[in-house]
């Protein structure tokens, strides 16, 4: 076996990390507009500029060789507020770049929310725990659905959607009033569930042609011995965090055990009368994922009465059997192997792992280049994982996306945390030139492409 003629190779990456552009054409606020600078992170107004460098970086990714580039439709540039009148002006960035794209010969992927709430609605509803935010958002994604269904194939609603089942779904979700509690967090993840579920049905009853996918940030959880504590707490993690919205994409409903727990917490009511009929009658065409590192899990180290959603939070340790990089992050190809054939075996639809790769800190060297063999490897060795789960395992897999091959600020806003296999000349405080400068890995990656990863070395 070998991978399919079409598997589809690219980046990804989200609005307010890669455009810029906060101001212009009529775009509105998000909630990342006003966050500010720090002594570690930048503020986000600029990104890598992409908004007036596009036709570059578009060039750059075709001289790559890849043909997909996964990015974000801004909803603070179509509805400045997130609700009432549409910006058509807000449209005239992303129509150039999606037909710069096709030209190019790459296969564009929208992403519709990836954190930045518009932050009137953050303000006012407080985010996606509001069901009027919710239906804000499903027609923002209606109208950029209606705007480029005949341009674009692939589509996800959330970035890593399972996010809002631990307490990383309060910040995500624009979430900034109010305690908390349990009681909130799942209501905001069953509110983004049921428009995920209303965007899939609209996609499917009206574009045929198109497809769409859950997307989840997949945390593979280890036991840190094999104390049945141990392997309790890491089945319980996986079937809260991840396994109840991946039962929720591929057979339309949540997770038993999870929904036991609600109503044994007199949670039951984050789910409202409805909700679990319209999640059973969406489908999905794919399941996408990120995926970046494993945790390991101590029951020793989890409080009394911990929710499980919150183990990975308060139970994880340190695995000695894994590299870590300098972040904390615990590098892992093996485990790459077995989500993408448990999410395969399990769900029986197509996986697509979106987001991968390794963030390092970087400088130019006397040659103004980057000799990123740390960087060679860690794709190498992923890729490799996915080879053996597509040729050992019989995985399904339709592609491999890194995240942000052009360097963009990491999820925080850290222009030192650089994880592209292009440099972008700028750090948190001076912007300098922006100049984009392949690494060596831009040429090894351009290597494995060319020959559909036939040659890794």
């Amino acid at each position: 076996m070998s991978l399919d003629k079409n598997f589809l190779w690219g980046n990804s990456v989200s609005s307010m990390q890669s455009e810029g552009a906060w101001n212009e054409q009529g775009k509105g606020k998000s909630v990342y507009d006003v966050k500010v600078a720090t002594e570690n992170t930048s503020d986000w107004k600029v990104g890598i500029d992409e908004f007036h460098r596009y036709k570059e970086d578009v060039q750059l990714m075709k001289e790559m060789g890849v043909n997909c580039y996964r990015f974000q439709i801004s909803w603070t540039r179509i509805f400045p507020n997130g609700d009432g009148t549409i910006n058509e002006k807000g449209f005239e960035y992303y129509d150039h770049l999606i037909e710069e794209l096709i030209e190019a010969g790459i296969e564009p992927m929208i992403c519709l929310y990836h954190f930045d709430m518009p932050l009137h609605l953050a303000e006012k509803y407080n985010g996606f725990i509001s069901r009027y935010v919710v239906n804000c958002f499903v027609d923002f994604a209606r109208v950029v659905i209606d705007r480029y269904s005949k341009l674009v194939k692939y589509w996800i609603s959330f970035n890593e959607q399972n996010g809002y089942l631990f307490e990383a779904g309060f910040e995500n979700s624009g979430f900034i009033h109010g305690d908390k509690t349990l009681e909130a967090l799942y209501t905001i993840a069953n509110n983004t569930m049921v428009a995920h579920s209303l965007i899939a049905n609209y996609i499917h009853d009206r574009y045929p042609k198109i497809k769409i996918g859950g997307m989840l940030a997949y945390q593979e959880f280890y036991p840190a011995t094999n104390h049945p504590e141990d392997i309790l707490i890491a089945r319980k993690a996986s079937e809260f965090i991840n396994q109840h919205f991946v039962n929720a994409f591929s057979q339309g409903r949540y997770s038993n055990e999870v929904l036991h727990y609600l109503k044994e917490k007199s949670l039951i009511s984050t789910i409202q009368s409805g909700d679990l009929e319209l999640i059973a009658s969406h489908k999905n065409d794919f399941i996408s994922f990120s995926y970046y590192y494993t945790v390991t899990l101590d029951h020793y180290k989890l409080p009394k009465d911990t929710p499980p959603s919150y183990y990975m939070r308060d139970g994880s340790i340190k695995n000695s059997y894994l590299e870590t990089s300098e972040w904390g992050w615990q590098i892992d190809p093996l485990g790459f192997r077995s989500v993408l054939t448990k999410l395969s075996n399990e769900t029986n639809l197509p996986v697509f792992p979106i987001e991968n790769g390794i963030g390092v800190r970087e400088q130019l060297n006397d040659q103004k280049t980057i000799q990123d063999d740390y960087r060679i490897s860690y794709h190498k060795n992923h890729l490799k994982a996915l080879y053996d789960a597509v040729k050992i395992d019989g995985a399904n897999v339709m592609g491999y996306l890194g995240w942000g091959l052009i360097d963009i600020p990491s999820s925080k806003g850290d222009m030192n945390k650089r994880y592209g296999v292009i440099y972008v000349n700028r750090d948190n405080h001076d912007l300098k030139d922006l100049k984009r400068i392949p690494k060596a890995s831009f040429y090894w990656l351009k290597q494995v492409i060319a020959t559909n990863g036939e040659h890794l070395d």
